[in-house]
């Protein structure tokens, strides 16, 4: 299955819908999307041109180019707009001739947007009103295999890579997790994640197909974010582990006023349990999902869902409370295993490499042959005996000192613990005795005092003394992507770089 046969049907069932409402008020029905993506779709077809790149954030026509690459056969290239012109102008240069759909001024861009033969404004997108059927009847048949998608990876610790999806696989996410037409004509769904992100992506086809509105809000704010979540009668929201935290911390201890949400899923990087502890009594009758997945799997691999939060909550017992720091249990049609080193699978309980197969999984890149069977994610984590997913951070993390293997999470789940520390980040760095040493980055809370030395005593005090930090250091923020990822790599630069 295609992508264009999600939008036929989502046409089929009702064209008058709303499909989207924008951040300046706009709307789109679901008719509109169709023929301004079938328009878009003759034109890029005429051209000649091979790619579809979109260039801004959020907006009611980022579904119509989305699906105009689709219908079109080419894929489909969400950029990083935030990135450096040259970093752009580098990604489109490396590819195939491009269409550029922009929401910015392209006077502004006028590197990146000289790189392509013809940029679109996305405001010329919504505005197609009839499709001359002659041209349209142009339009070749798409194979499932044909590439819909290509995203950059987020790079946190390596260069970033361009992971590829083929049609096949964001529809088979679609079929095993989404049923058609389920939701009545009151849902809403507000998405503030960036459209270069995976979720960006999978909102857009998992809301059009269930028959939800999408709400974009851009860009993010918490306090416009609770506003609208309030005023658009919001019934589910999608945001990442930063955002979580800043809209917990703009209630400061207050109940959350958005009477209509009744799903709130946070993913895309690690989330502090004391995060989902005060989101949770913040938004008291509303269903938490953690969602966890990547790039190269179509989204969503694994959930921890609403009626797992509320019994982890409830449950004293710590083993049962421990599950919010899950990931849930793998989706239908995905399979997880955790394996050691010769690749053996691992009793539960047991810290090993997480593997993932299954027909939304691509793991593939361009310019390298596609991955087949399992698919490595790079994630350390464990299996518990019901099957629970809990991560323990990235493989190319783990600090090797002395022959013993650290997982930097482990580490800072004990520097985060103590009163003083808003947030923490670990990594090794080089030691001609040891191979590595440990380096911790810290950022305390407005106010506090506390030196490295206490710090250092503190995980002594709770972990083995090889698992002390040898270096601690102190800063006023970590950095993070837009998606909520630590960029450990950037840490590890700093604190390696001579002084």
């Amino acid at each position: 299955m295609e992508l264009g046969v999600v939008l036929d049907m989502a046409v089929g069932a009702d064209p008058d819908r709303v499909a989207v409402t924008g951040p300046d008020a706009g709307t789109l029905t679901v008719a509109a999307l169709e023929r301004g993506a079938t328009a878009l779709a003759t034109r890029i077809t005429a051209l000649g041109l091979e790619r579809v790149a979109w260039l801004g954030g959020n907006d009611v026509a980022l579904p119509i180019a989305l699906f105009a690459a689709a219908r079109a056969g080419v894929p489909f290239l969400p950029l990083n707009y935030r990135l450096a012109d040259d970093r752009l102008v580098e990604t489109l240069a490396e590819g195939p001739t491009t269409a550029l759909v922009a929401t910015v001024d392209a006077s502004t861009r006028a590197a990146v947007t000289a790189t392509c033969p013809i940029t679109f404004a996305a405001s010329e997108l919504t505005h197609a009103v009839e499709v001359d059927p002659d041209a349209s009847s142009g339009l070749a048949p798409v194979d499932d295999d044909t590439i819909a998608v290509q995203l950059s990876t987020s790079g946190t610790t390596s260069r970033p890579k361009a992971a590829i999806l083929r049609h096949r696989h964001l529809t088979s996410y679609l079929l095993d997790t989404v049923d058609f037409g389920s939701c009545d004509e009151t849902e809403a769904v507000l998405v503030s994640v960036p459209p270069y992100h995976i979720a960006g992506v999978a909102t857009i086809l998992s809301n059009l197909f269930a028959g939800r509105r999408i709400v974009y809000l851009e860009p993010f704010d918490p306090i416009r974010w609770l506003a609208t979540a309030r005023t658009e009668r919001v019934t589910h929201a999608m945001v990442v582990p930063t955002m979580l935290a800043r809209i917990v911390d703009a209630l400061d201890g207050d109940r959350a006023d958005v009477p209509a949400l009744r799903s709130l899923a946070y993913g895309g990087a690690p989330t502090p349990r004391q995060v989902i502890e005060r989101a949770l009594e913040a938004f008291v009758g509303v269903d938490f999902v953690n969602a966890y997945g990547l790039t190269e799997t179509a989204s969503t691999i694994a959930l921890l869902g609403g009626g797992d939060h509320r019994a982890a909550f409830a449950d004293p017992d710590p083993a049962v409370r421990a599950r919010l720091s899950s990931v849930g249990r793998p989706l239908p049609g995905v399979e997880i295993a955790v394996v050691d080193d010769d690749g053996n699978t691992v009793d539960p309980g047991v810290v090993g490499d997480v593997l993932v197969r299954g027909a939304q999984v691509s793991g593939e890149y361009l310019g390298h042959d596609r991955a087949d069977g399992w698919f490595a994610t790079r994630d350390r984590g464990h299996l518990d005996a019901d099957g629970y997913l809990f991560l323990d951070g990235r493989a190319d993390d783990t600090i090797i000192r002395g022959a013993e293997n650290i997982a930097p999470a482990e580490v800072e789940d004990v520097l985060v613990s103590h009163p003083a520390v808003r947030d923490c980040a670990v990594v090794g760095v080089p030691d001609p005795e040891w191979g590595q040493r440990i380096a911790a980055a810290v950022v305390v809370d407005d106010g506090a005092i506390v030196t490295a030395e206490e710090l250092r005593d503190w995980v002594r005090s709770r972990l083995r003394g090889s698992r002390t930090p040898d270096v601690v250091t102190f800063r006023d923020e970590l950095p993070y992507t837009d998606t909520g990822k630590l960029l450990r790599r950037v840490i590890r630069d700093e604190l390696t770089a001579p002084s």
